[in-house]
């Protein structure tokens, strides 16, 4: 179940909007943190019916794990780091088991096949959705215990609420425990909370509906002359700038959505975007774009590897290291490995002093330096595999093939999409921080009269509305709604 599918936004939410509040008027406050539990183990057991089990088996290891290292501070015992290591190493265990197995059983027989020895034969593993993000709250949660930044939850349910939260659970952002400890005790229900989170659902389905799936389809027409004749420099430039802004608009617009959906609910949610692609520097950008994953791998991997507090060389290694183990937590394929190695050499090369030159060149030159870098880096990640992905560079570095056929660019870009480009790129950046500010600044000098008072107040909630209304009538008569994210 999709949030942008007819029988989540007129069938699901709905019913547990109601029963979420309802539950709690007749029964007590209490029973709120049951419903959401059932509506969310529910909604992941829609698509992944088996494998519900799976996400219970983590919820079961990291209570227990939990409870072992908090018993383990009271009795100073010296077993504190066994513990721990045991709970990572079975978290990171399932991860492996569901996630990479395919992986590392093709790569072995790859080698097996150039001695002559049989390969494996091993049965295809599914891959179940929002493992990556499930697996990395659960890690964050027993770590945060072993550091004592939180108490262990002693009533599991309250625990498998935090794991489980279908709001955030196929496709994050990625919630640390200690941000939300409190708020699943006792979280404090609004009705301006409540409306902020339906304005930031609607945001976020739109930008999902109206630009990012339109982007994919013409990102998805150029990839697919990649290696013929038709993919000519021009084509591949097109596509591969409609896939930067597609997947922006599909991540942070289901970012949007999650927060949207935890504060109808009572939860804040910590951001996990903000407008990456204004970014002049490879570090700026990753301050900007999932922001959930980057301060994860900073507090959980590159601290505790040292960070900066070591020498130079070792300050290198662990940004290789930390972006490394990026690249194979988005897919287990080479291209996301490669991908990860190239973010990692680029912020490596940053702070060996690249960043000092950088800062004296002109910004909108170093805006040009980190789209590059970011676009090149988008092959990787969207090719099947690495030699897709150096015939798709190839096209676009081929100055001699520039002029494309009316034929080819029509396969690749209609009138139509041209239109949602130009507003797509528009949109990536912070615009609407500058509308808010103008509005703002009308309001409080009284410059527009009380008509103009009550339509500068009212304008975007009516244009909310209309927003939701056209993709609602996008998504009736669409066929194309992939989730970029989903499958890592």
């Amino acid at each position: 179940m999709v949030f942008s599918s007819p029988i989540f936004l007129f069938a699901f939410l709905p019913c547990t909007l109601v029963t979420y509040y309802l539950a709690a008027y007749l029964f007590g406050k209490q029973t709120k943190n049951m419903v959401l539990l059932f509506a969310s183990l529910f909604f992941y057991a829609w698509g992944e019916v088996f494998y519900v089990t799976i996400m219970l088996l983590s919820i079961g290891i990291n209570y227990l794990i939990g409870r072992l290292i908090a018993n383990a501070h009271l009795s100073q015992s010296n077993n504190l780091k066994s513990i721990l290591l045991v709970g990572v190493c079975l978290n990171v265990l399932i991860l492996i088991s569901f996630k990479y197995t395919n992986f590392i059983a093709d790569n072995i027989s790859s080698v097996l096949a150039t001695i002559s020895i049989a390969p494996l034969s091993i049965a295809p593993v599914h891959l179940p959705l929002g493992i990556s993000f499930f697996t990395f709250q659960a890690v964050s949660y027993i770590v945060d215990v072993y550091r004592k930044e939180v108490p262990a939850q002693p009533n599991v349910l309250n625990l498998a609420l935090y794991i489980a939260l279908f709001p955030q659970l196929i496709a994050g952002p990625i919630v640390r425990y200690r941000d939300v400890a409190q708020q699943i005790l006792d979280r404090v229900h609004s009705s301006h909370l409540f409306f902020s989170g339906v304005q930031r659902f609607i945001i976020g389905l739109s930008k999902k509906m109206l630009l990012a799936n339109p982007l994919g389809e013409i990102a998805d027409n150029a990839f697919l002359l990649s290696g013929t004749d038709g993919l000519t420099m021009q084509l591949a430039w097109l596509g591969i700038i409609a896939y930067a802004l597609q997947i922006y608009f599909d991540f942070s617009g289901y970012s949007d959505m999650a927060i949207g959906l935890g504060r109808m609910f009572g939860f804040k949610f910590l951001e996990n975007f903000n407008y990456p692609y204004v970014s002049s520097s490879l570090r700026e950008f990753w301050q900007r774009w999932h922001i959930s994953l980057s301060s994860w791998f900073k507090d959980y991997v590159y601290i505790p590897l040292g960070g900066s507090r070591v020498s130079t060389p070792l300050i290198y290694r662990n940004l290789l290291i930390v972006f490394l183990l990026t690249g194979v937590w988005h897919g287990a394929s080479w291209n996301f490995i490669f991908w990860g190695l190239f973010h990692g050499f680029f912020l490596t090369c940053e702070h060996m002093g690249f960043s000092r030159i950088l800062n004296r060149i002109w910004r909108p030159f170093r805006h040009l330096y980190l789209l590059l870098i970011i676009l090149v880096s988008w092959v990787f990640f969207r090719a099947d595999n690495l030699g897709g992905a150096l015939v798709y560079l190839s096209a676009m570095a081929d100055i001699s093939n520039w002029s494309t056929s009316a034929f080819y660019f029509a396969q690749v870009l209609s009138s139509e999409s041209l239109f949602i480009l130009l507003v797509a790129l528009m949109a990536s950046m912070p615009l609407p921080m500058l509308f808010d500010k103008i509005k703002t600044r009308l309001i409080i000098n009284n410059a527009v009269g009380a008509y103009g008072h009550f339509f500068v107040s009212y304008f975007g909630t009516v244009l909310l509305f209309g927003l939701f209304y056209v993709t609602c009538l996008k998504i009736a008569g669409s066929t194309y709604n992939p989730f970029i994210y989903f499958r890592f």
